[in-house]
């Protein structure tokens, strides 16, 4: 399948659109804690359990990436994206099935493995992509399109949560929920596969730089480079602290508050998650444009740094007060999702665009070992402490003091990288300019 080349005068930016369409759609993932309550009282799970569908979902996402990376950079982004939603739609059916039938174990087959298919190869089927697109402004290109899977749940947490209230929720009222979501994430995902185009040539843009300008590294090669496995470790870090929160933002706000006068609502907990998918989202795209102008390695010392004292902020002071705890929550939501987003362009800077998609592709399976590690540690830590007779705050503390460790590893991991050796460096072969 050839990728479909832009004919001449295309506008480069309808391409972000295109990779929007994608990004907000499978971003829906991010609404899962909308679901684990519903499915706990339905279903007679604990929170352990309900969290399995999402780890599942971030494991296979950085399998199928780091599998599917180069096959992604051979057939192109259409290819990529219609993958996706075949595979993302069809999870959320199967998981409709999985909830109507009672049976959990096909709702984590569903939405966990297939569905996670779909969202690893839909979320870098746009990436290198952009890169070619955008050489001028890697940083901010790619932030516009990973943006919509941060704001992926500023709508579907809301949307899922009516849903829930309108069709019920017991199975067959997740069910439906599940089967609505499917259908129209497809027809959603269609408009980005329609639309997305590759640039003609390698300088789509008068007066910028080429893509392949500078330093380029293979895939295969990139994984051979302690600086490879010092970025690992940085995506890693962040994402399992800011993952840790998101995952069971809305039981985690409402357990905080539960003992006090504040005590938070179902449907105010539902809004927290939107307002952290908001701040997800918003770091995206204003963090990574960032770090074009102050440069990749001092951004990530923000993430990493400030994101370890809001950690400690909320640890001491958070069931105090609500709108320090909303206030640290959003903040270090803001920095998980800047992470994503500038990774791409700060593979770009090391590696080149040569396979930047590949070598993306198998840097998330630091994305894939945080989706297990940032729920286990807070579900893990949080159920143990129930058992032991505690509440509120209490059930989190421990958890807290673990995030604000592993931020520390990735600050120390990102000061470690420096420029790839040039042992290590290849001549990336030019694009052929595409006739008329």
């Amino acid at each position: 399948m050839s990728p479909p080349v832009a004919p001449p005068g295309w506008s480069r930016w309808l391409v972000p659109p295109a990779a929007l369409a994608v990004h907000l759609s499978i971003g829906q993932a991010y609404a899962w804690s909308v679901f684990k309550p519903p499915l706990e009282s339905a279903l007679n799970l604990d929170g352990t359990e309900s969290a399995l569908p999402f780890q599942f979902a971030i494991v296979m996402l950085g399998l199928s990436a780091a599998f599917g990376g180069t096959l992604v950079e051979r057939n192109g982004p259409r290819w990529a994206m219609t993958v996706a939603l075949v595979c993302f739609s069809s999870g959320l059916l199967l998981s409709a099935l999985g909830a109507e039938t009672k049976q959990f174990w096909l709702i984590v087959v569903g939405y966990g493995v297939v569905g996670g298919i779909g969202l690893g190869i839909g979320y870098i089927s746009p990436v290198s992509t952009l890169i070619k697109w955008f050489p001028d402004r890697p940083g901010m290109a790619t932030g516009i399109a990973i943006m919509g899977f941060g704001g992926g749940a500023l709508i579907a947490s809301p949307w899922s949560a009516q849903m829930l209230e309108s069709f019920g929720t017991d199975h067959s009222g997740i069910a439906q929920t599940f089967l609505v979501l499917g259908l129209s994430y497809a027809v959603f995902m269609t408009l980005g596969v329609l639309l997305v185009r590759v640039p003609r040539t390698e300088k789509p843009v008068e007066k910028a730089p080429s893509a392949f300008e500078g330093v380029q590294v293979s895939a295969n090669s990139a994984v051979r480079t302690p600086q490879f496995w010092c970025l690992w470790l940085v995506l890693c870090m962040n994402v399992t602290a800011g993952i840790g929160i998101l995952e069971k933002a809305a039981p985690m706000i409402t357990d905080f508050f539960a003992d006090s006068s504040a005590a938070v609502s179902a449907s105010a907990a539902a809004g927290f998650v939107a307002l952290l998918s908001a701040a997800n989202m918003a770091g995206r795209i204003g963090w990574s444009s960032t770090s074009d102008l102050i440069g990749r390695k001092n951004i990530y010392r923000v993430y990493l740094g400030v994101g370890a004292v809001m950690y400690a902020l909320i640890a001491l002071f958070g069931d105090s007060s609500k709108p320090l705890f909303i206030l640290c929550a959003l903040v270090i939501l803001s920095f998980y999702g800047g992470g994503f987003a500038t990774i791409p362009a700060y593979l770009k800077d090391l590696f080149g665009a040569y396979q930047v998609g590949a070598i993306h592709g198998r840097l998330l399976t630091a994305w894939s070992t945080a989706g297990v590690l940032g729920p286990l540690i807070v579900n893990w830590i949080a159920d143990h402490q129930k058992d032991e007779g505690k509440s509120g705050a209490s059930l989190y503390t421990l958890s807290f003091i673990i995030m604000i460790g592993l931020l520390v590893v990735g600050f120390v991991a990102n000061e470690l990288v420096k420029p790839v050796a040039a042992r290590h460096h290849v001549p990336a072969p030019k694009e052929e300019a595409v006739d008329a």
